[in-house]
């Protein structure tokens, strides 16, 4: 298993990933940080929960429409491509689930004080 480190709105994460799709998570990686700045306006002063929550719901919506304009589809994937997606976004998911436990944690530490 590989490891790779990602950056998003100026954050470092480290990412497990499967040997050989490390160039593949950087790229989406950068794609979450556009996203992230075009949200952001380049402020890292930002709610990371809702920074999440307005990124993953910016890309829904241009998935969503794209779902809807069949002609702007690239050609579908194989089966093998999307288990290798479901296990990435399933990896990922666990990761933001970490990230968030983490995250409420220091905040109940810092609301102690």
């Amino acid at each position: 298993m590989a490891q790779v480190t990602i950056t998003i709105n100026s954050r470092e994460y480290a990412v497990a990933c499967e040997d050989g799709q490390e160039l593949r998570i950087i790229q989406l990686a950068s794609l979450l940080d556009e996203k992230a700045k075009l949200i952001t306006g380049g402020s890292t002063q930002v709610n990371e929960n809702m920074l999440l929550a307005m990124v993953g719901l910016l890309l829904a919506d241009e998935l969503t429409e794209s779902k809807k304009n069949p002609a702007t589809k690239s050609t579908s994937l194989d089966e093998d491509s999307m288990q290798r997606i479901r296990k990435l976004d399933d990896n990922l998911a666990e990761q933001i689930n970490s990230l968030t436990k983490k995250l409420n944690l220091l905040a109940s530490e810092i609301n102690l004080l």
